[in-house]
């Protein structure tokens, strides 16, 4: 029996996963978002829940995609932490133009983004998986080499020796990374505090 003119009964309801495929139908989905999928599947649920079938689900698809881009749940979770750490993920990061930023706000813009939520979520969740993955403890060293680095100039920019330089943005690091496992039990610093912080950090006055 077809609907007639005027029909009142309400439309069957469409799935979410039916309604996502129909929009995504139209574009043909990249490694950037099978890697963004992912990762709202580890901050959500934990590396351990993230299967083929739901990081499908998260994107309306069928597995049949997932194995055009993947051999399997492995390259996919390696290919995910190695995004995240890469050089070409430094603008979702906000990395991308702190070479042309004035001293000052460099280091303001690389504080800002350790305490940003999604940020130190994402590398709390990689960090802890590269105690079992060596390809992600790979990635994550590559990217502390490359914060690292960064410091460093930055803070010879600031006028210090580069012996001095790499000494302090080697504290600095630790401290970063001291701030991701630990700012869930210690108050989040503000804007105020960070820039204390590198006032002291970066002061020019000799150790005594």
């Amino acid at each position: 029996m077809t609907d007639k003119p005027g029909d009142s009964r309400p439309a069957a309801p469409v799935s979410k996963r039916k309604a996502a495929a129909a929009r995504g139908a139209a574009r043909r989905l990249g490694v950037e978002d099978w890697t963004a999928a992912t990762l709202g599947v580890l901050l959500r649920d934990g590396v351990g829940a993230i299967t083929i079938a739901k990081v499908c689900d998260e994107l309306g698809v069928t597995k049949g995609s997932f194995y055009w881009h993947f051999d399997g749940i492995d390259q996919l979770l390696e290919t995910t932490a190695q995004f995240w750490c890469a050089d070409q993920n430094d603008a979702a990061r906000g990395f991308h133009d702190l070479d042309d930023l004035p001293v000052q706000e460099r280091l303001d813009r690389m504080g800002a983004l350790l305490t940003g939520d999604r940020v130190w979520q994402v590398e709390l969740a990689v960090r802890d998986w590269a105690r079992t993955n060596a390809k992600v403890a790979e990635a994550v060293k590559a990217l502390d080499q490359r914060i690292f680095h960064t410091l460093s100039k930055t803070l010879i920019d600031l006028g210090l020796s580069a012996e001095q330089a790499e000494m302090r943005a080697g504290l600095m690091c630790f401290a970063g990374i001291g701030f991701v496992h630990g700012n869930q039990n210690l108050p989040v610093p503000t804007a105020d505090q960070r820039r204390e912080f590198f006032r002291f950090i970066t002061s020019a006055e000799p150790p005594r």
